[in-house]
């Protein structure tokens, strides 16, 4: 959904068997299964995400440098993080870290639409630069504190949170609708454990998934620095 262009196809050759290698091993291989996420990270090109020195590891199975003390997410964590979302083509998603635009691009294969926040200005300059080159015209993008959720009043059927938060801060579950989900990591500032949230009756119940690593959220209701 919501691509103009099928940039993956038309660009496989180029890293055919790494592209084969992160589906069977580092996505399947560990239990990321759901057809439509895969079929959704197969198609698109990690490595228009990437910046040129690192290119050719596009497709390890770690996060690499994008710049401005950021990452780009390593394969296995974007599909885990998109699988439990349990995404369809009915939902809105809001995603709090837009970093290189790679996670938003998947998600926009999915969503109906993808609400996507980043506090840093040029890196959300560049994944709305990305995301133009593959067409994907389901996605709005916003500067600002993600910390503090989308900054206009309305629900999501799914949010995403994509660097690290201390608790998930009930402006941004307040933002969930009913049935919804939100994904994040969630701890101290070096290590996290990945959680998911289905709001039920009003409620959030939680579930831990595993332990992960992300950047900090910096903001209002996140990290100082």
């Amino acid at each position: 959904m919501g691509f103009g262009y099928d940039w993956g196809m038309a660009h496989k050759d180029l890293f055919l068997n790494e592209r084969r290698v992160m589906l069977e091993v580092h996505l399947r291989g560990r239990g990321v299964v759901d057809p439509r996420v895969l079929r959704a990270m197969e198609a698109v090109p990690r490595e228009v995400f990437v910046p040129a020195e690192y290119r050719h590891q596009a497709y390890t199975d770690g996060p690499l440098p994008i710049g401005m003390g950021q990452t780009i997410s390593q394969p296995y964590i974007v599909g885990l993080m998109t699988q439990e979302l349990r995404i369809d083509g009915t939902c809105d998603v809001l995603e709090i870290g837009t970093g290189c635009g790679y996670q938003t691009a998947v998600l926009c294969r999915l969503a109906r639409r993808v609400y996507t926040m980043e506090r840093i200005a040029e890196l959300s300059a560049a994944a709305r630069e990305n995301l133009g080159r593959l067409g994907a015209a389901n996605v709005e993008f916003r500067v600002g504190d993600g910390s503090a959720g989308w900054p206009v009043e309305r629900t999501f059927e799914r949010i995403m949170v994509t660097a690290a938060l201390p608790s998930l801060p009930q402006v941004i579950t307040e933002q969930l609708a009913e049935g919804g989900r939100v994904v994040a990591p969630v701890g101290g500032a070096s290590t996290q454990e990945l959680i998911v949230a289905e709001r039920r009756r009003g409620r959030m119940v939680e579930r831990h998934l595993c332990g992960c690593r992300f950047v900090r959220l910096i903001g209002e209701h996140g990290f100082s620095q």
